[in-house]
């Protein structure tokens, strides 16, 4: 839907279709005024580039139903629900892993993503991954944190994504979120995304395992 207005100017069929079916189920209405679509494909063909933050994807299957939705924010791995009516429930696949807070580890979807868009928007011009990491319960073991599912996650993502780029998608920068832990809007401290451990009592910062791997990569430009 976004793209659609960004790089076309207009809403495809497919788009409209979508849309039609998902306001059909909630009775809900919309109105486009022709002004803005002269506006959105004036801007068209001004994009510089494309940022992607990519965690995670979806599978769904058809739901009817009333809305559930449960955000898992506190990492009590299978209490994530998401159900819309006329859009869809999400579901797990058997044997695709996912993180405590049930975001699955599946980086063919960051593949996928990246063709579709070079084969949908071909002026897409170039691509930055502008966010892209892990968020995990790191344990802290007298400075020393062995966070080997971090690692494990930005290596196949990585390798992902450089097989997107053998197939041709111009990605010109890749960033990792994050360099250190931080504070999570939906999340609060309950897990932790950087590269270096942060000690929030007294803000001394220890390198991960995943930091020394990290850096492994950069200087060798090898994911293994």
């Amino acid at each position: 839907f976004l793209l659609d207005a960004t790089y076309l100017g207009y809403y495809s069929n497919e788009t409209m279709e979508a849309l039609n079916e998902i306001c059909a189920a909630n009775n809900a209405s919309y109105e486009f005024l022709d002004s803005d679509f002269e506006e959105m494909k004036k801007a068209s063909h001004r994009n510089d580039y494309l940022g992607i933050n990519h965690y995670q994807c979806h599978f769904v299957k058809a739901y009817n139903g009333e809305n559930a939705i449960h955000h898992n924010g506190t990492g009590d791995k299978g209490t994530s629900v998401y159900k819309v009516k006329g859009i869809g429930e999400r579901i797990y696949k058997e044997g695709i892993p996912r993180t405590d807070w049930d975001w699955i580890i599946y980086p063919e979807g960051l593949y996928d993503l990246l063709l579709r868009i070079k084969a949908d928007y071909p002026h897409y011009n170039k691509i930055y991954i502008t966010e892209n990491g892990m968020g995990y319960k790191d344990e802290f073991d007298d400075g020393i944190i062995m966070d080997q599912p971090r690692i494990d996650y930005l290596k196949v993502y990585l390798q992902s994504l450089a097989k997107a780029i053998d197939t041709g998608v111009n990605v010109k920068g890749y960033f990792l979120w994050s360099l250190m832990d931080l504070f999570s809007w939906s999340n609060g401290y309950n897990k932790r995304y950087g590269l270096f451990y942060v000690d929030f009592e007294t803000q001394k910062r220890y390198p991960k395992a995943s930091a020394y791997w990290y850096k492994h990569i950069s200087d060798t430009k090898i994911v293994e």
